[in-house]
């Protein structure tokens, strides 16, 4: 029986940890893995070849909201529910289940965006009827509050005339939400839930929502300024008194934005989730998202500058950090280092911290305590001029208007360079973090453990990696003929590859036919429309009313990476100067949205999403104009497209003649 009742306990104590709204001492770090209209940059087949990279880095990833939405959509008018609907704008189903399942194999969580206070409907309060594994689940205007013209009950939170907000005190509504948050852990593979405006019901319905699907994390997106407002709706989600979501931490996002963008690094200090003891545990920070972003033609509210200091403070910080896609492709080669030492002090979302300078406007200074030792992170614009005690703490970390110290008593080696694939040459300082400031450093580039007989340097050294370098280099401290503290890095130096594209054979042209040929993304769904004019005088080929968005375009077959391949062709009824024979611009768009960037007519142009790459000549086939051939390093000769010789050595992005052939450098 003791046996017996010990295997009861251990199997019912992961399922009341699920239920806790966010694990205890979690040392994960997420990333959202999106912005606005990042549809072609994001979709499910680019992030999952990015897969193992982020999987060295970030526990958790947040998608956008993932089914069909019946167009082109961020996923915020959510319109299906269940699987039979998931070709969404970043993909099709068969896709976002291929990237959980690469997500999961490279140690990530995948993070589901869901929208259930509003439900977008096929018009009034004609809800789609969706089937899973035999049950029906379908919403009516009884299951619509009463405020946006439904029959249900008031509203339990904030009103929102967008769509019509559901009535969560509807069983049907409780019924459909359950099964659909089932649905999405136990078949398409998500482990947790970030909900999307939560202030719109009551935080009792996630709390019940949560203890019935058991998600391993949860997240609600309460944007309020206020920590006391936010501390608040966590609490709303106790069931049997526990809470069972954790939130994102906008007052820490505040705090960082007033900061950078009113310079006055001691607003720092300001209360928060993260800085709270009792509910740091609870807190998701950020510094941006896709609606804090700077965004074309809408009133956004970024962080003006200093996206470094502001993830460096964000990530030396207890809670669970949360980086923004955009970030990380602007900064990681920072990013990777900061999140480096994150993991080697042993950060996790309840450690403790201190302030060790907050009356400077010009910087400001936490040290926070990890389970291998302390990280002291200094940020703000005169950041390097904070001098710390050098008996305890080093070095090992710095850029613009932030650096990082560690505990002198983790006694380990240090590299500031993360592991990774560089395109330029590389330098990497070494740095041993030990009580005593002339330990030495031993280390390898083969991949081997460094012994006392390997080769030595003291601390500060910097190693160089230039271009054609691939190594593994293991460095540790030497402490009375022993080796401590090792560490690992992996770095690839060199050329990035030069990518080929093909222009199919079935892109054909006339000798008087005016047209243009276009590869769409595989995100683009709908047909490709496009818009063709002249500005002086101004005339229009596409459209006799000149009206946004212009003729449809015909597909015509699929490129070799099986994206759609479509053609417009000129009907010559169109032009208003007889005079002009073709237009000057061309745009082509997914029926309107996204769209490609305004570019020069060439008349047989074949055009993707990143611009034109070449010419279809009147009367042939496609031509091959460029995807991973030979590097351009070593060819005989590297000419641009002015007929230009070139040094094949680094390379900028472009097109280019190599060997009598036409190559784009990407």
């Amino acid at each position: 029986m003791k046996k017996l009742s010990t295997f009861i306990i251990a199997l019912l104590f992961p399922m009341i940890g699920m239920a806790q709204g966010w694990p205890a001492e979690y040392k994960g770090v997420m990333l959202q893995a999106f912005y606005w209209d990042s549809f072609d940059q994001t979709n499910w087949t680019i992030l999952e070849d990015q897969a193992e990279e982020l999987g060295q880095y970030f526990n958790l990833v947040w998608l956008p909201q993932s089914a069909d939405c019946g167009g082109m959509s961020m996923g915020y008018d959510d319109l299906y529910w269940f699987p039979g609907h998931y070709n969404s704008s970043f993909g099709t189903e068969n896709e976002l289940r291929s990237l959980i399942k690469a997500f999961k194999q490279a140690g990530i969580g995948t993070i589901a965006d869901v929208v259930i206070n509003h439900r977008k409907s096929l018009g009034g309060f004609n809800f789609p009827a969706e089937t899973y594994k035999g049950v029906t689940y379908q919403l009516t205007q009884a299951d619509v509050v009463k405020n946006n013209g439904g029959s249900g009950n008031n509203d339990t939170g904030e009103g929102w005339d967008g769509m019509p907000d559901l009535d969560h005190k509807s069983e049907n509504v409780q019924t459909n939400v359950k099964a659909y948050l089932k649905m999405l852990l136990e078949d398409l593979g998500y482990v947790g839930f970030r909900y999307d405006m939560v202030k719109g019901y009551s935080a009792s319905f996630t709390g019940q929502y949560n203890a019935d699907a058991k998600p391993q994390y949860s997240v609600g997106e309460y944007w309020d300024g206020n920590a006391n407002t936010v501390k608040n709706w966590i609490n709303g989600t106790k069931v049997d008194g526990a809470i069972q979501s954790a939130a994102f931490d906008f007052p820490f996002r505040y705090t960082v934005r007033d900061a950078i963008n009113y310079n006055d690094w001691t607003k720092l200090g300001n209360e928060s989730l993260a800085s709270n003891t009792a509910t740091r545990r609870y807190s998701v920070t950020f510094v941006e998202n896709h609606d804090t972003e700077k965004r074309q033609n809408a009133a956004q509210d970024p962080i003006k500058r200093d996206t470094l200091a502001a993830n460096a403070f964000m990530l030396a910080m207890p809670g669970t950090p949360c980086v923004f896609l955009k970030h990380w492709i602007d900064c990681k080669k920072d990013i990777k280092s900061m999140i480096d030492v994150r993991n080697a002090v042993g950060i996790h979302n309840q450690s403790n911290y201190a302030k060790s300078s907050s009356s400077n406007k010009d910087y400001f200074a936490i040290s926070t305590t990890g389970t291998n030792g302390r990280l002291l992170c200094v940020v703000g614009k005169n950041a390097g001029t904070y001098k710390p005690d050098n008996e305890n703490y080093v070095k090992v970390l710095s850029g613009h208007h932030y650096c990082y110290y560690l505990s002198r008593d983790m006694n380990t080696a240090w590299a500031d360079l993360a592991s990774g694939e560089y395109h330029t040459a590389q330098k990497v300082t070494l740095t041993a973090v030990s009580t005593d400031a002339n330990t030495k450093i031993v280390y390898t580039t083969d991949g081997s453990n460094p012994t006392a007989s390997s080769k030595q340097v003291a601390s500060g050294t910097t190693i160089d990696l230039p271009m054609g370098t691939v190594i593994t280099l293991k460095a540790g401290i030497l402490v009375g003929g022993a080796v401590k503290g090792i560490i690992t890095r992996e770095y690839v130096v060199q050329e990035p590859a030069i990518i080929e594209v093909s222009i199919p054979d079935f892109c054909t042209r006339t000798a008087d036919e005016v047209c243009a040929f276009f590869e769409a993304p595989r995100t683009w769904t709908q047909t490709v429309k496009c818009w063709a004019w002249n500005n002086s005088p101004a005339e229009n080929f596409t459209s006799a009313s000149g009206k946004w968005p212009g003729a449809d375009c015909k597909q015509i077959g699929l490129a070799d990476n099986g994206n759609k391949v479509w053609k417009w062709t000129w009907d010559g009824t169109r032009e208003k100067n007889t005079t002009v024979k073709e237009p000057a611009f061309i745009i082509f768009s997914n029926n309107g949205a996204p769209q490609t960037a305004d570019l020069t007519f060439t008349n047989g142009g074949y055009y993707t999403i990143d611009g034109y790459f070449g010419l279809v000549e009147a009367g042939t086939s496609g031509i091959d104009v460029i995807d991973n051939s030979p590097s351009a390093k070593g060819a005989s000769a590297v000419y641009n497209l002015a007929g230009q010789r070139v040094s094949p050595i680094n390379l900028p992005k472009g097109i280019y003649i190599i060997n009598g052939k036409k190559v784009m450098k990407r």
